[in-house]
């Protein structure tokens, strides 16, 4: 982990559920302690919608993100690497902090479905704040 602020990345197939709620959540609760990214290995055309009016009733505004294409680039510069069902698609370099969110994904679901994903998203989110030194 670098001594400087932290830069976690949250990888999901299509980067437009999951891994934007998570990205949405960290950069509100960290704010500028933590750079975040976000990535797919088959990244969707938009952001689900679903996800986006589950993070607006929490004050949340992720409606102008952009699915984003995983590159090399951005595993080898995060601190942390997050998969929520990408699998073996995540390239892996030594050193790096891996977790394995195994979560359900939001696409095709009603919001009744998806508020329940958003707030496991949350839970996690904030421990994984909390394991990070951020002093």
């Amino acid at each position: 982990m670098t001594t400087s602020r932290p830069t976690v990345l949250f990888v999901c197939v299509h980067n437009a559920g999951r891994s934007q709620m998570a990205a949405g959540y960290l950069t509100h609760l960290a704010g500028d302690r933590i750079e975040v990214l976000s990535a797919g290995s088959q990244p969707a055309h938009q952001v689900n919608q679903v996800a986006v009016a589950a993070m607006a009733e929490e004050g949340i505004d992720i409606a102008n993100e952009a699915p984003k294409f995983l590159t090399t680039d951005a595993v080898q510069e995060s601190d942390v690497v997050i998969t929520m069902g990408c699998g073996d698609e995540c390239p892996f370099f030594p050193g790096k902090r891996y977790e394995d969110w195994m979560l359900d994904d939001p696409a095709g679901q009603g919001i009744e479905a998806v508020r329940p994903i958003r707030d496991e998203i949350k839970r996690r989110v904030q421990g994984l704040i909390a394991s990070l030194d951020l002093r």
